[in-house]
């Protein structure tokens, strides 16, 4: 498994109670497994993806011959660019399809503006800890906003289900932080699936779009209503659920490592 120390453009300040070997807080994370520490680079990225030989090698080039006047703060702003550019596309869908081939573009640029800003400062040994973890982050969560809105904004994909999506994407991030919170290990895929394999299927979804059309299909449900739908919705809400029981699953089995380990250090601390 690809394990990586953090990057400059990722970090976290752990919390001052880290700082005593004996504190309850320290004992908790050691019969966990963990090994928290206030030293940012010392926290570990995990990108276990389906593509990551090959995305790394395309980074590491693309690090090596990025120009100087680039800086990663340029590859952050690509990386909004790209979702902006996301955005209109989809919107303009409506009058002409082809903006989806406009749309998978954008998700190449924001890939490599994302993929990229973190790359470039460990190559050039330029990190910012704190900045980065807040820049980066708080881009990210714009740039998913932007590109979920988006997708709703198509003839496509019905504006609620997008908005469902957006929610439980940003439930996966929140996932993420925390658990970078209490085990130190920034964790960005699951299932061999990561940003980047969202972003080739959501370019699928585009094609699939573009050749097969508008489609409705109307239900009757009694009482209820008619219900309209497209065939695209039903394989977004099929990711949308496969996300969630990831999420739900990965809480779970970490609330009883932490209550293990808990008990764990309670023992510890009557011992002494």
């Amino acid at each position: 498994m690809p394990i990586e120390t953090v990057d400059g453009r990722r970090g976290l300040f752990a919390h001052e109670e880290f700082a005593s070997a004996s504190s309850p807080t320290a004992i908790l994370f050691k019969h966990a497994g963990m090994s928290p520490t206030r030293d940012l680079s010392k926290h570990q990225r995990v990108n276990d993806i389906l593509l990551g030989p090959l995305e790394r090698l395309a980074l590491e080039w693309l690090a090596v011959h990025t120009p100087n006047c680039v800086s990663p703060d340029v590859y952050t702003a690509i990386g909004v660019i790209g979702a902006l550019w996301i955005l209109i596309s989809y919107a303009l869908s409506r009058f002409a399809p082809e903006f989806l081939w406009l749309a998978s573009l954008g998700f190449v640029i924001n890939w490599l503006g994302d993929s990229m800003d973190g790359t470039l400062a460990r190559y050039r040994q330029i990190e910012r800890p704190l900045y980065g973890f807040f820049v980066d982050h708080t881009s990210d969560a714009f740039n998913e906003a932007m590109m979920m809105l988006g997708l709703g904004l198509t003839p496509y994909i019905r504006f609620d289900l997008a908005c469902l999506a957006l929610s439980v994407y940003l439930l996966l991030s929140v996932l993420v932080f925390v658990h970078t919170c209490v085990s130190g290990e920034f964790k960005i895929s699951y299932c061999k699936v990561g940003p980047t394999e969202v972003r080739i299927a959501a370019i699928l979804l585009n094609t699939a779009m573009y050749f097969g059309g508008i489609q409705v299909i109307a239900v009757s449900f009694g009482p209820i209503g008619r219900l309209t739908f497209s065939p695209y919705d039903l394989v977004l809400v099929a990711i949308v659920l496969i996300l969630f029981t990831s999420f739900v699953v990965t809480a779970i089995l970490e609330s009883i490592r932490l209550a293990k380990a808990n008990e764990s250090s309670r023992d510890d601390r009557g011992a002494r």
